[in-house]
């Protein structure tokens, strides 16, 4: 393996603007799901920060719809 090849591996780590737009989101129901711990994320200084592969892992799973029923029930 060369070394471009190795630096196409490499995941690159999404912001919470840019995950939102991923998943059809605003960036406060992103923010809404880390509080509640739902999404799964990284912190990075006072950075929130993505991997893809994980967020769809966590959408396919179906847990994200129980975060979007939780989030529903408190703006009632």
């Amino acid at each position: 393996m060369d070394t471009n090849n190795r630096k196409n591996d490499v995941e690159r780590w999404l912001s919470v603007e840019e995950i939102a737009l991923h998943l059809g989101v605003s960036k406060d129901t992103i923010r809404s799901w880390i509080k509640k711990g739902t999404i799964p994320f990284h912190k990075v200084g006072r950075l929130y920060k993505f991997r893809i592969s994980e967020v769809d892992l966590w959408v396919e799973s179906g847990k994200s719809a129980d975060a979007d029923k939780a989030s529903k029930t408190l703006e009632v």
